[in-house]
């Protein structure tokens, strides 16, 4: 496979030299782990102070990895990666909600973004997270088949009513919907609530996608025995492969409780796992679709070689790439120039209830080996590359 992610040309053909540098400043900040820990304290007690910060956050961290603060806000950036032919996922980015106006709010959010999708064809799904919609601990206690109160059941009733209206929403509109993977502890749950989704608008082809989280040992398995369920039923699906973004806390709560860890038991059998589900989903594409999120350029390059030896070709709507807004452009815009279907994920929403999510992508940035040293590597040749014009 010829390697396309080197051309740095393609990659930055949307920034100007001081969107560039800005992206060089951002990357060589977060690269420095203890610089992270100190700006991330700095920046909750600033904002929790009501500090005049928000200034500042915005003109840096928050434009490099979201749309805006809200839906039509995101609408010039959506627009210009589409000249591109990378398409946007709106992805109401606002974490940490447990009250039920909140949940109503996110629901109504979700609603919009599915009607802006409608109308655009560079805004291909629409997403949001399953406890965006409901309380965390509800989830679990589902999950664990724990009985519940009266006052839960109805509840947990409401959480599936705005699961239900979001996803027959998608389905009148005919737009894929892209349903977020958590904790562990309460996606049992979540995955259930999902199949019965699956089960009810996924019967003509995939429109509600579930994410499998690949750094957990079990989700292969599980692919298997949903794809058997599918068969008998008579239903698609869709799935939104990742590696995942919870490792650190998987891992301390399976040590505190005391349980084997279900995240795999090292980068390598991630991979492998990642890879294989990728294979399985190709190998059964009369009965699925796939939205690869990966930042991995050897898992990509995988997929893109795949799809040749099996003939199917590069814009094949069964099989979209995707990464987060702000990161390996160099996959994003080298992949749309060879004309595969690439979206990228463009977190929007007020930036104090944003931050949480920007906090947690820098974290995750210093903790993947070697992806923050990348884009600083990409950066500074595409900076080199121009000065040398």
């Amino acid at each position: 496979m010829e390697k396309i992610f080197n051309n740095t040309e393609v990659a930055f053909s949307l920034k100007s030299d001081t969107e560039l540098d800005r992206a060089y400043f951002l990357f060589k900040m977060i690269a420095n782990q203890p610089l992270v820990r100190i700006g991330t304290a700095v920046t909750n007690f600033a904002l929790k102070a009501h500090l005049p910060v928000e200034k500042l956050i915005r003109a840096t961290v928050f434009d490099h990895f979201c749309g805006g603060v809200n839906e039509n806000d995101c609408l010039s950036v959506v627009d210009k990666m589409y000249t591109k032919g990378v398409s946007s996922v709106l992805d109401y980015s606002v974490e940490g909600k447990e009250e039920e106006d909140q949940f109503d709010a996110a629901l109504k959010m979700t609603l919009k973004t599915i009607d802006f999708a409608q109308e655009r064809q560079a805004i291909p799904f629409a997403v949001f997270k399953p406890t965006g919609l409901g309380r965390f601990e509800l989830y679990e206690k589902i999950g664990e088949k724990q009985a519940l109160s009266s006052s839960e059941q109805e509840e947990w009733n409401r959480v599936v009513a705005r699961f239900d209206l979001i996803c027959s929403e998608a389905y009148k509109k005919n737009v894929a919907l892209l349903i977020d993977g958590e904790e562990s502890w309460m996606q049992d749950a979540a995955d259930d609530l999902v199949t019965d989704m699956m089960r009810k608008y996924n019967k003509e082809k995939a429109i509600v996608f579930n994410t499998l989280q690949m750094y957990r040992w079990d989700r292969l398995d599980y692919l298997k025995k949903l794809h058997e369920q599918a068969k008998e039923e008579g239903f698609y699906i869709g799935m939104k492969l990742v590696r995942g973004a919870y490792m650190e806390k998987e891992n301390v709560r399976a040590e505190e409780k005391g349980y084997k860890s279900p995240i795999c038991s090292s980068k390598e059998a991630t991979d492998v796992n990642y890879d294989a589900a990728v294979l399985y989903m190709l190998e059964h594409l009369d009965k699925m679709a796939i939205f690869a999120g990966t930042h991995n350029e050897e898992s990509t390059y995988k997929l893109m070689d795949l799809m040749k030896k099996n003939g199917v070709k590069a814009n094949d709507d069964r099989i979209w790439f995707g990464q987060l807004y702000g990161m390996s452009d160099n996959i994003s815009y080298n992949l749309a120039a060879n004309g595969y279907n690439v979206a990228k994920y463009l977190p929007f929403g007020p930036v104090k209830d944003v931050m949480p999510y920007l906090i947690r992508r820098a974290e995750e940035n210093t903790s993947v080996a070697g992806q923050t040293n990348r884009e600083l590597t990409l950066i500074k040749t595409e900076r080199d590359r121009r000065k040398g014009k």
